[in-house]
Parts: structure tokens; sequence; C-alpha cells
């Protein structure tokens, strides 16, 4: 087996052959350089006076050239790799140009642009006493000209592999869109940033045919280390190759240093082994040393001394929202409110989220916050907070840096910020987790210190997005338990998206219901569970939905046969049928008595959900419909997958919903 597998992976020989010609094509002047070199009299040539100066001119230039393009070229691969505009695929050619250019001609260029009678030349001699050919500054110029673009297209590739959630997660902390770049952008790409960097430095470095044509081949002034090794050819072919082999030792150097990495990519500190999965079932307020309810206390005091639980016990905000563009509706809630949004892929949900961030153009919210319009203000003035779903907790921060992010952003001192962040910690259970770095945390832990990154910053509206959704069933009751806990004590309002009905029901004060962007149903969970107005909606919390259109007995459904009911609505409304599937009688045999919805059907899923049995059951003489029984009523009826059975809902057992 061994042996095949190996005869499988050997590459074919019509690509192996021409790509070791091609390898040794690549290698062969490079060992000629070593091979020809003078090594008895490398010290001699290398330690020259003209040799020296040059190198001494060539990193003078290099290192210019790089501060260049980190100033120019950093902006303008954000700018590519964050702002649609017209003419980006110009712009992005245009930095592409000096890379394919020859030299030579780049040369040229520069002299038409920048010389003494190019374009802008004699702006700049007679404005400001600047004459760039023939001096160190054209050098430059010339070396930045080719150098930038290496930046750029790293840095671009490195920003575009970044998730936009951390920086939009920052700027609803409030943090302004040029702290974001600087705390949070910038540190998560700077392996593409190095990486660019180096590459631009080595080529500023090995710069000729722009340097030479521009610049001119002053010594002292202008002549570089490859202009140098040009002028030894003519005399000194030896000292050009022990030159030549010096370049050729940085360049290798940088690229060895790099090992391919040259496109650069997001740090990612998720590679260090997470915690032992037992750390996460510490007590939901474990400080070391304390019970769970003097951890809860004595949180609260520091809370209260150091600002956090004055505000939040003092101030309170009311929420009114239009919503217009993609979603259609108008929010309006009062402090303390807690409202689980709800609804199929595609329904809006985030949308709506990101609409009252004031994040996507495909929905516009006029939003008020108190007595404060923030409709027009930018994301990281809203006092609006983001938790998404996976936390994009910053990972190069502590959990104790990320909780005190929006506080600092908020020009709260530093002192002051890392205690109150520590307070929201201890509060959330997780303030002995303080300095660990958020690839160091389980799930539950890091949703923990994401939720109290939001509610440290002060914000008057939170915004959660599935939260819970990647934590296991016991991680996730015990974040649900924290959630609950500290939602309650909070002044403004919060909506939850979620998929899970224990979520909606136990940490809702309200279920919003959307499709399509609309508001199918707002109402209390209770209301929500009895009479869901969405057919998805009454699935997710179990049920079986059938629509159908309202009849003089009952429900004609709209996928074909007739369900009686005890209490009909209007002839001729669109309603929907609900029936528990514990409401479902499963028989092997066609029921008598009672029943006056009966139907014949086959076994197709049966799943265990507790201590109880659910069976899928379909008919053509009615839609799917899942019963939920005991294992014993499964094994006295003998259900397996492709069971023939019957089954009979009483109306009685019907609740009829209005569309």
């Amino acid at each position: 087996m061994s042996r095949l597998r190996t005869r499988t992976n050997r590459p074919p020989v019509a690509l192996a052959l021409p790509a070791l010609l091609a390898v040794a094509f690549l290698l062969m002047p490079l060992i000629g350089i070593l091979v020809r070199t003078p090594w008895g009299d490398l010290g001699e040539h290398l330690g020259s006076p003209g040799v020296v100066e040059a190198l001494k001119l060539s990193l003078l230039v290099s290192l210019w050239a790089l501060g260049l393009s980190l100033l120019l070229g950093v902006p303008l691969a954000w700018l590519l790799a964050r702002v649609e505009f017209k003419g980006k695929a110009l712009v992005r050619s245009l930095v592409l140009l000096p890379m394919v250019l020859p030299p030579t001609v780049g040369g040229v260029a520069l002299l038409l642009g920048f010389g003494r009678r190019g374009l802008l030349g004699p702006w700049l001699e007679d404005s400001f006493g600047i004459t760039l050919p023939f001096h160190t500054s054209g050098a430059v110029v010339a070396a930045t000209f080719v150098a930038m673009p290496f930046l750029v297209i790293s840095l671009e590739g490195a920003l575009g592999g970044l998730r936009q959630s951390y920086e939009e997660t920052a700027a609803s902390l409030g943090a302004s869109p040029v702290r974001v770049f600087f705390t949070v952008t910038l540190p998560m790409v700077a392996p593409g940033l190095v990486a660019g960097a180096a590459l631009t430095w080595a080529r500023a470095l090995g710069e000729f045919g722009a340097t030479i044509t521009f610049a001119g081949n002053l010594p002292g002034t202008t002549q570089t280390l490859p202009l140098q090794v040009y002028l030894l050819l003519q005399d000194q072919p030896e000292a050009a190759t022990s030159v030549s082999l010096l370049l050729l030792a940085i360049a290798m150097a940088v690229l060895i240093a790099l090992r391919g990495r040259w496109t650069g990519t997001p740090i990612d500190r998720g590679a260090v082994t997470p915690p032992p999965p037992a750390a996460e079932e510490a007590p939901a307020s474990a400080v070391p040393g304390t019970d769970a309810g003097t951890a809860t206390d004595t949180a609260a005091k520091t809370g209260t001394e150091t600002g956090t639980g004055a505000e939040t016990a003092t101030e309170h905000w009311p929420l009114h929202a239009t919503v217009t563009g993609f979603n259609r509706l108008t929010l309006q809630a009062e402090p303390g409110t807690t409202i689980a949004v709800v609804g199929e892929n595609g329904a809006g949900k985030t949308t709506l989220l990101r609409a009252l961030l004031g994040l996507t153009p495909r929905a516009h919210a006029e939003l008020r916050l108190g007595d404060a319009d923030v409709t027009a203000l930018p994301p990281h003035k809203r006092q609006v907070a983001w938790v998404p779903q996976d936390g994009a907790l910053f990972p190069h921060l502590s959990a104790l840096a990320n909780t005190a992010y929006g506080l600092r952003a908020r020009r709260v001192p530093r002192a002051g910020a890392r205690r109150e962040a520590q307070a929201w910690l201890d509060r959330l259970g997780v303030g002995h987790l303080a300095h660990r770095k958020p690839s160091q945390l389980s799930g539950g832990q890091a949703q923990r210190v994401a939720l109290a990154r939001a509610l440290a910053a002060r914000p008057r509206l939170l915004l959660l997005d599935e939260p819970l959704a990647a934590l296991d069933q016991t991680t996730r009751a015990h974040v649900r338990h924290t959630l609950r806990t500290h939602l309650a004590g909070f002044g403004g309002v919060c909506l939850i998206v979620t998929h899970d009905p224990v979520e909606a029901v136990s940490l809702a004060d309200r279920v919003l219901v959307l499709a399509d962007g609309r508001a199918l149903q707002d109402a209390p969970p209770a209301e929500v569970s009895r009479h869901p107005r969405s057919p998805w909606v009454a699935r997710m919390l179990g049920r079986n939905a059938w629509p159908g259109i309202a009849s003089a007995d009952g429900l004609t459904l709209a996928a074909g046969g007739r369900l009686v009911v005890a209490e009909a609505l209007t002839e001729g409304t669109q309603a929907l049928a609900i029936i528990a599937p514990e409401a479902v009688s499963v028989h092997r045999d066609r029921p008598g008595g009672s029943p006056r919805n009966v139907w014949p059907g086959t076994v197709r899923e049966i799943t265990a959900v507790g201590s109880r049995l659910r069976v899928l059951i379909g008919s053509a003489e009615a839609p799917d419909l899942v019963a939920e029984i005991t294992p014993d009523a499964a094994a006295e009826l003998g259900l397996a997958d492709g069971s023939e059975v019957w089954t009979s809902v009483k109306a009685t057992e019907v609740t009829l919903v209005g569309l």
C-alpha cells in the first residue's frame, strides 16, 4: 500500500524535468558568483574606501526610501483594501507599474516628472530650492519609486485577509477610524507589514537603473553599491564579484528571514494550545478564595468605586429606531428590555444590527437613544456596542486590555480604565484570566470577556449577534446564566440575534420575528411560543407548522388536504396551524374513536431529545409531521426507519394563528 501511495504522488517526468531545469537556470548564476569570488581578497575588496562609501550611501538611501514607502504606501494599501471607489483598478495598476517597467524607463519618467525641465522640477526648485537630479534626494526618490510597490502589495494582501469584524467591533467600542487603524489593524497585519518593509528595503538597496538615469553616478552623492559594482566591472572585475557577493548575501538573508511569507498574513496567535476544558467549569463568579456570592458583591463594590456601577444604575436609554432599506420596521423599547431577534437565514437579522451600528448601506436606521438622536453620528460616536458571533477579541491584547479598550477609546485614563475593566471581568467570573491572551481562553471564557468588553464601554444600546452559538451545551448554560444576570441591570436596550429557542425564551422580554427584513411578530416569548406567526419560528420552537387558508370547519392546507380544528377562523383567512409534537398520536393500525385528523404515513427519522424520541413521519395525504413519544411507546410499536404507521391529531389540539 505504501509503495502504491509513493508511486501515485511521484510527479510526472514531463513536469518534473522542466522544473529542475528552471531551478538549475536560476541557480547557475549564483553558483558562478560563489565560484568566481576571490575569497582571499574578499576583505580587501569590501574594505576599500570606495566600496565603504558606496555601502554607507546605499544604506542611507534605502532606509530613507523605506521611510517614504511606509509613510505613503501604508495608507495607500489600506485605501486599496478597505475602500471601494471608481478607478480603483487603475490605481492598483499604477502601483504595480514600477514592478514591470524597465528601471531605465522609470528613470526617464522621473526626469520628465521631477527633473529641472520636468513637470514639477522647476516649481520645486523655484519654491523650495529642491533639485532632485544628481543629488542624494534624487537617489532616494528613484529607490522609493521602484521599491514601494512591494510594500503596498504585501500589506494590501494582509489587510484583505483580516476579518473586518475586528475593526467594526473596535469602532462600536468608541474608537475613531485612526485609533482603530493604529491599535487594531496595524498590529494584526504586522507580519504583512514587516514582510513588505523587508522586501522594500532590499529592493531599494539593490536599485540601479532608475538611480543612474535620474540621479546620476556621483561618488559620495548618488553612487550607491550597485552603481559601484557597475564601475568596478570595467577595471576590477574581481572586486565587482566580491561586492556582488555582498549584495547577494543581503538579499538571501532577507528572503530566508521571511521564509516565503512575502505576502504576509494577519496575525493569528490562536496557535497556542488552549487550556484544558476543566478550566471552563470554574464558577461563574470565580475569584480565587471567595465563593460566588462574595465575588459578585466585591465586584459590585469595585464597580461602584470606579464609576461602573453608578453610571449603569442611574442612566437609562430607551430605544426608538425606524429602519428602512432591506429592513423595514420600527423598534421601540424601554430601558432594561432585552429583545431576541429570530428568523431564518437571510431574514435580515444581522443587517438590522449593522444598520443600528451604521455599518451597512443595505439598511438605514433613524436611531434615538434616550434624548439623543444619533442617526447622523459615525459608528464610534453612537455608543452602540456590538458583540459579533466570534467575539472578535483582539488577539494581540490581553483579556484586561481588551476589556479596557472601549474606555481608553473614550479617553478614560489608563489606570482608571484598567480598574474598571478588571471590575467587569470579575463580575463575569473571568477576573482571574485578566492577563491571558484570547488564544489562551476557552470558548466560554472568551465570550464572557467579549461581553465584559462591550458592557465596560458604557453603551446605550447593546447588540449581541448569536453570542452563544459556538459554545457547547454545558458552557452555553453557564454563559446564558451570566448573561441573564448582567442584562437585568443594564440601563439600555439589548438586542440578541439567536437561533436557539431556549435563549429566546430565557433571556428575552420580547421576541422579534423577521422575514425578508420585515417584522412578522413582536411579542413576549410566551405569546410567540403559543401563537407563532412564522412556520420557521414554530419549527424552531419544536412545533409542527402547516400554512393554509381557513375554511368553515378548519384549514385547507397549502400542500393539499384538510385539517379539522375546534376553533376556526374567518373563512378565507391566511393562517398557520400549530400542532405540538406531543399532541400527535402514532399507531400501527388506523385508529378509531374521537380523532378527526387521521393520516397514514412512513417513519423517516427517529431522534432522541432528552428522555423522549422525536419521530418524523411523511405522508402523501398531509405535510411532514413530527411526533414526540416515549422510548417505551416506540418499542411497543416496533418503530424503525421505514415503518408504516398511522398518525392522528385531535381537533382540540390544533391552534390556528392568523397571518
